[in-house]
């Protein structure tokens, strides 16, 4: 398996539902010392989780990075469209409770790319509030 792509088209995140699915993938961020994210089943709904632990201990995340991935996720958060028990960062971050798979891609390829330095795809997937 091939670390994913900077920044990672959401058909390419991993589904990491199940154990086995989520050790292997976890395992092969570890490997490639990559950012960790992937999408998992939970029954009808999703949550999509990354982690920078997997990255190696020269990777962080940038001031600015974080304050956005933060508020980003607490508008989710405040719409509804994750659960009040998303975890925030700054090395792992979590949202349960999405409505859909692709909607699940879709954050989780933003959140990789912001975990990244590139914050337009999360700017798109999760408008900041005017």
């Amino acid at each position: 398996m091939q670390p994913l792509p900077v920044p990672c088209p959401a058909h390419l995140i991993p589904d990491a539902s199940g154990t086995t699915a989520f050790h292997k993938a976890y395992r092969q961020a570890m490997v490639h010392r990559a950012v960790f994210v992937a999408i998992e089943s939970d029954g009808p709904r999703w949550t999509v989780k990354a982690d920078t632990l997997t990255a190696g201990r020269e990777y962080s995340v940038d001031d600015t990075v974080y304050n956005a991935v933060r508020a980003a996720i607490s508008r989710l958060v405040r719409n509804r469209e994750v659960g009040l028990d998303a975890y925030t960062g700054p090395v792992y971050f979590m949202m349960h409770s999405v409505s859909s798979e692709s909607r699940a891609r879709e954050l989780a390829a933003a959140l990789h790319a912001a975990l990244h330095g590139d914050l337009e795809p999360l700017n798109r997937a999760i408008p900041p509030m005017i």
